[in-house]
């Protein structure tokens, strides 16, 4: 299974956005992806694919089952858009730091063991998602702590957007001492799949930032604002925002589907993962079969 964390230390740069439109590619192709948006934030995985519907504490989900104490089967958590498997996210997000430290406080005083960042893990597992899924996707907030370590620990890969600027280039000279980092704090091994430089305008500055990022980079994504906006205005992915909102279809839109779909292969061949039905990149018609 292909499994990968898409992770950015500077926010707002097209993290969720990325995930989603990696996720749809791999379903285009006949791949089974199961997506675990970690976020609390209103501006979230499950938003834009309009599965974030009900958040009542009543509720159950992922974190329930991350503190042992769900209300039903794990399979019954998932929502299924454009072909990809999603966990919705939920209000107990934001406190998860505090319910999981409280169940390994109650594990400890009966003699057990409760690794706070191996929760997810055990989940998946537990749900036999390695058998089930060809890839997971998660998706966690840029800040460090539960959800952050949960998920790395749940996909030890990762997938680095990074907009070529100042900011970005504080980012990408942290990387390495970052993944160092998470494997020291987690006791794992964490590979970087690959970056994304995003918003790229082709400046100088930004060419002299993309020679300085020694990870494996299969695409370079450039300004695509109005398209990433229609999709959270539509909530869907670029790839059914192109088909089904774009009265007139735009060749560099059509590219930035095409380079969506070709990072998808890219991240495929790093595991030597073969999708059974891929599409030409960029077709917009390509009927999703699912896996």
């Amino acid at each position: 299974m292909l499994a990968y964390s898409t992770y950015s230390e500077a926010g707002g740069v097209g993290k969720t956005t990325t995930a989603a439109n990696l996720a749809v590619a791999h379903a285009r192709a006949g791949l089974k992806p199961l997506v675990v948006p970690l976020d609390p934030q209103d501006g979230d995985l499950s938003r834009l694919f309009g599965v974030d519907t009900d958040r009542t504490e009543s509720v159950d989900n992922v974190v329930r089952h991350m503190i042992r104490r769900s209300k039903g089967e794990f399979g019954n958590l998932i929502r299924t858009v454009e072909g990809v498997d999603i966990i919705p996210e939920h209000n107990m997000l934001s406190d998860l730091a505090e319910y999981l430290q409280r169940e390994k406080e109650q594990a400890e005083a009966m003699g057990e063991a409760f690794g706070m960042h191996s929760q997810l893990l055990r989940v998946l597992r537990k749900a036999g998602v390695p058998d089930q899924y060809d890839v997971l996707i998660c998706d966690p907030p840029a800040t460090e702590g539960p959800h952050l370590y949960n998920a790395i620990n749940a996909t030890r890969s990762l997938v680095i957007p990074v907009e070529p600027s100042a900011k970005g280039r504080a980012a990408v000279e942290g990387l390495e001492s970052l993944v160092a980092g998470f494997e020291s704090q987690l006791d794992i091994e964490v590979g970087v799949l690959a970056a994304i430089p995003i918003r790229f305008k082709n400046t100088r500055d930004q060419k002299q930032i993309l020679t300085e990022i020694t990870y494996d980079i299969p695409e370079v994504i450039g300004e695509r604002a109005s398209l990433m906006e229609g999709c959270w205005m539509q909530q869907c992915s670029a790839f059914q925002y192109v088909r089904e909102h774009r009265t007139q279809r735009r060749d560099y839109e059509i590219e930035t589907l095409a380079q969506f779909d070709r990072i998808a292969r890219h991240l495929e061949d790093a595991i030597d993962i073969e999708a059974p039905n891929p599409p030409e990149p960029g077709d917009v018609e390509h009927e999703v079969i699912s896996a």
